[in-house]
């Protein structure tokens, strides 16, 4: 892969990290709901996910499992029962005043680490359409006489790297909003219409083709 045809695969996947989609809504809402801590940290769960899917690609696994129909069925399906499971715990989250807002940011940051990358982890693991993006978008880019299998990681690692910098940009501006979050009303709006995200997520995400 030349420099020039890397470079144009950089900045498409920046642009593609910015454009509205279910794992930077994800990263927004987790933000807003739980703080910057966690919104990093589901990003760097989201990041490993793209990780195994790169590794996936490039040694052919997830082409195998688009062209197995249960198998993409079945991944549909355990995706958006982990959406709905998220849904249901932003509803439930509760509201935090303003003067307990120091101490809940510090228990965010001390909570496990794992508890939030998994989040990440899972979610993109679980999302067929990642499969279906990369399978389309990275060929794209491949120069042929080259190695391909080197050429595919290097996109995967580029991807990746474009997609901390934009998704971690979302988690520290959704800490802004949250500071500027003053009353239980709010905050408790906020949580539903989190909620509400993610519940029409796993409803997209189950009836796409």
């Amino acid at each position: 892969m030349d420099f020039q045809t890397w470079l144009s695969f950089a900045g498409a996947s920046f642009v593609l990290s910015l454009a509205p989609g279910p794992d930077n809504i994800f990263v927004l809402m987790q933000s807003v709901i739980y703080g910057r801590s966690a919104g990093l940290k589901v990003v760097l769960g989201l990041c490993t996910g793209l990780l195994v899917h790169t590794i996936l690609v490039t040694i052919g696994v997830s082409a195998v499992i688009r062209a197995s129909a249960l198998a993409f069925t079945g991944l549909k399906i355990a995706g958006a029962l982990y959406l709905l499971y998220l849904a249901y715990m932003a509803w439930k989250a509760p509201a935090v005043p303003m003067e307990e807002e120091k101490a809940a940011q510090k228990r965010a940051e001390n909570n496990s680490f794992l508890k939030w990358w998994s989040r990440g982890f899972i979610m993109n693991l679980t999302n067929p359409k990642v499969i279906i993006f990369f399978l389309a978008f990275f060929p794209q880019f491949i120069t042929t006489g080259q190695n391909t299998e080197l050429q595919m990681i290097i996109m995967g690692a580029t991807f990746i790297c474009a997609t901390i910098i934009v998704f971690g940009s979302i988690a520290v501006f959704a800490e802004l909003v949250r500071k500027h979050v003053s009353s239980d009303k709010v905050q408790r709006a906020i949580n539903r219409t989190g909620s509400v995200i993610f519940a029409l997520l796993a409803a997209s995400l189950i009836f796409s083709t």
